[in-house]
């Protein structure tokens, strides 16, 4: 990774679209509310269409692809702020069929890797919220962890998005147990020269607090796993949301640089001290 200099902002890699059927307001909007927060930089990295029927309520239709390339084609303009091309893939047991080659010749500037099911349950999905009352808590971390795993080890992506979400509704294992079951996990993460987003998102769900935990971003400040930042906005008015706490975050987890990205190629950039807005 080559270094670069100091920023007063902190990018915004995490933006999604109406295009994704959950999220609402313009693109331009986005852009627009990020220039008003001082953000020289945003990423549009929404769902990945899948050619499978994986997940179709949640992500973009595979025929809307490339209005999604033109929409934020457009906002490549060479005006602040940088408008970067990317997309949040999720990853589960076969995916790799599709997103090898297919990630692969998009020329994406990021690709982030998520976890949002663990079989057919989505577990961050508050229509599925009450299986949780259900289902073996540290058995389900688990299985979640595994999966990251195999995340990790497949090389098809840049990040892994919101690294502990199945915390999203306050259920969650002991300390003790989620470094045992996390540890492997970020051992491959490193591994594969990927890199960790703070997610401020869950400071706006019921957890209320960053992606991931305190804990979990020392284990990866330890093994040198970079960082980056996202809103995983989902409309104009949450770009750049928490950021204040994520820089906090990271700064007492020991880190003092962060990645920038272009072609899918990683800078590490100093934090600031303080942000701009």
């Amino acid at each position: 990774m080559k270094k670069q200099s100091d920023f007063s902002s902190l990018p915004d890699y995490h933006i999604h679209t109406i295009l994704c059927k959950h999220a609402k307001g313009k693109i331009a909007d986005y852009r627009t509310a990020a220039k008003k927060n001082g953000i020289t930089e945003i990423c549009f990295s929404d769902h990945c269409p899948n050619p499978d029927g994986y997940d179709p309520d949640h992500r973009m239709e595979m025929k809307k692809f490339e209005t999604y390339r033109d929409m934020v084609s457009r906002l490549q303009d060479g005006k602040p702020p940088t408008v970067l091309f990317g997309i949040e893939a999720d990853y589960y047991e076969g995916c790799e069929v599709f997103l090898r080659e297919w990630l692969a010749a998009q020329q994406f500037d990021f690709v982030l890797g998520s976890i949002h099911y663990i079989e057919d349950w989505g577990f961050d999905n508050p229509s599925q919220r009450h299986v949780w009352d259900s289902v073996d808590v540290k058995e389900t971390w688990r299985k979640y962890f595994k999966l990251v795993g195999m995340l990790a080890d497949s090389r098809l992506f840049d990040a892994v998005g919101h690294l502990d979400l199945p915390k999203k509704f306050g259920f969650r294992p002991s300390d003790t147990d989620l470094k045992g079951m996390a540890r492997p996990a970020l051992d491959r993460i490193a591994g594969a020269d990927m890199g960790v987003e703070l997610n401020t998102s869950g400071l706006r769900r019921p957890v209320g607090e960053i992606y991931p935990s305190p804990l979990i971003v020392s284990m990866a400040r330890e093994r040198e796993i970079p960082i980056c930042f996202g809103s995983d906005a989902h409309a104009p008015d949450e770009i750049g949301a928490g950021f204040g706490l994520a820089l906090n975050l990271a700064r007492e987890a020991g880190y003092t640089q962060y990645f920038r990205i272009r072609g899918r190629t990683k800078e590490l950039v100093a934090l600031p001290e303080t942000l701009s807005v």
